[in-house]
């Protein structure tokens, strides 16, 4: 096993103790690139040099007694519509080919003063919004697609290229990836991470949210971005809500066998879980989330639409030129609408620990030219502003990964982080081991 194969809990432990340094761990992250990224095409740019360089000023650091934080020495990955100072800053757009950005984002700086190194920018679509699709492939088959728009990001991680990474999601661009990649992902509460830096398309959906191999992983970063964590609660006593939600037709009979084996194995451990759907009046989520995102859309891309004009990509302009019809009155109505459905949400399931839930349809789709799966099963919860979790639970007929997907309460991410420790230790068939895409 390589410095590359450990998650990043593991990697930071190692480096505190001495017994890892944070050059042999990017050094062997840049490694793992060389051998695999020609056929899973995660990233757009590698800092080598920069990144080097910064584990030999953190490895000195420690020599001499000091740490700068809880991520010290352990790389992570970018998508590139999320800034760090001194890198490319395309957003996977034409229109930016040579844009370099001149400040971290937030997000970036919090990792950055942490002791994080940025390893580089991941591959994303055009503005996380439309246009130019990613290159990435699902690096458990090629052949299939690794979601959107956060593809890279997930890719990176689920293939051992760099042990965690930031993402966005609008509407299901951190959790899909996951699922379809097979790692561990969290969409914080909204508004809970700062988002200066990063490009917008909605932006009362928008959210900035982060890869890992293990909750542990993700609880670091949690942490680091200024979230309350948690200890892992006893899973007998649990009580867990399970949802499929309006839109359960979309997943595929894989999809939902995975979840009822999650719930058996949970049962088993003790766990209560209760079968509670949404109450009738949040059927029209997905409706509301689409009319909020091409509403807001109209603004993020107008600028563009009138600097670039017919060089910004007709689906961009789309929105810029509002060609759905979407009127004041639609957009008010949509976002009063998901004002009342997050009172509703809470009030549905305050006497449960957190939601159990289908995370995507099922295995990968087949990758196009046009298409990176549904993200239905994600929206309704980014509509929400709540708190989620994707678990990775085995694979599906064909060698493809599955996954589940954890709900929390808005503004009590730590609380969802410690349960969704518990349930992953049960329902997580490579708890606590190594999987090896390739």
């Amino acid at each position: 096993m390589t410095p590359a194969h450990l998650t990043a809990s593991e990697a930071v432990r190692a480096i505190a103790e001495g017994s890892l340094t944070a050059t042999a761990l990017v050094q062997s992250c840049l490694e793992r690139i060389d051998s695999r990224d020609g056929a899973v095409r995660a990233w757009l740019h590698v800092d080598r040099g920069g990144a080097l360089a910064a584990a030999a000023r953190l490895d000195a650091e420690q020599a001499a007694g000091t740490r700068r934080g809880p991520l010290h020495g352990v790389p992570f990955g970018v998508k590139d519509v999320i800034d760090v100072a001194g890198l490319p800053g395309t957003h996977n757009s034409p229109l930016h080919a040579d844009r370099i950005a001149i400040d971290d984002a937030g997000s970036v700086a919090l990792l950055r003063a942490a002791g994080g190194i940025p390893l580089g920018k991941t591959d994303t679509i055009e503005f996380a919004s439309g246009g130019r699709l990613p290159r990435t492939f699902n690096p458990h088959n090629p052949a299939r697609t690794a979601g959107g728009s956060s593809s890279g990001s997930g890719a990176a991680v689920a293939d051992l290229q760099v042990p965690l990474t930031l993402g966005t999601q609008t509407g299901g661009s951190v959790i899909r990836p996951a699922a379809y990649c097979g790692v561990y992902a969290m969409k914080p509460t909204w508004g809970a991470v700062s988002r200066e830096g990063a490009k917008l398309y909605a932006a009362t959906l928008d959210t900035i949210g982060w890869y890992g191999r293990s909750v542990a992983d993700l609880s670091l970063i949690a942490a680091v971005c200024g979230l309350p964590t948690e200890a892992a609660p006893e899973i007998r006593g649990l009580r867990i809500a399970v949802c499929r939600t309006p839109y359960a037709d979309t997943a595929s009979d894989d999809a939902h066998a995975a979840l009822d084996t999650a719930v058996r194995k949970l049962e088993a451990a003790g766990a209560t879980a209760i079968v509670r759907e949404l109450p009738s009046s949040l059927r029209n989520l997905n409706d509301a989330k689409e009319t909020v995102m091409r509403g807001e859309g109209r603004a993020a891309f107008l600028p563009h639409a009138r600097a670039y004009g017919d060089r910004l990509h007709d689906g961009l302009r789309s929105h810029a030129e509002n060609r759905t019809g979407i009127s004041p009155a639609d957009l008010k109505a949509a976002l009063d609408y998901a004002a009342h459905s997050r009172v509703a949400f809470e009030g549905h399931y305050r006497d449960v620990d957190a939601v159990l839930t289908l995370a995507a349809s099922g295995e990968a789709d087949v990758l196009s030219d046009s298409h990176t799966g549904s993200p239905i099963l994600q929206s309704l919860w980014t509509l929400l502003h709540v708190p989620t979790v994707a678990i990775p639970v085995g694979d599906g007929p064909n060698g493809l990964p599955l996954a589940v997907q954890m709900v929390g309460f808005r503004f009590a991410d730590g609380a969802l982080l410690a349960v969704a420790d518990a349930v992953s230790r049960i329902v997580d068939p490579w708890a606590g081991r190594i999987r090896i895409p390739g």
